[in-house]
């Protein structure tokens, strides 16, 4: 999983303190802390991923 394009989620803190990175696959989304990249990342199938989203953007 080291060589996914990572990026910063939109919902990030704006600091540069509180940062999530993500990466889409081809049926999963990696989620990782970006003051910490070394570590595993969390994988959610991408279903799940898109209805997280779409709740987040909904409140």
């Amino acid at each position: 999983m080291n060589k996914a394009s990572w990026f910063k989620s939109s919902y990030s803190g704006g600091d540069g303190t509180n940062c999530v990175e993500i990466a889409l696959f081809s049926s999963y989304v990696g989620i990782r802390d970006s003051k910490a990249p070394a570590l595993r990342a969390v994988t959610v199938p991408e279903p799940a991923w898109k209805a997280l989203v779409a709740e987040l953007r909904s409140d």
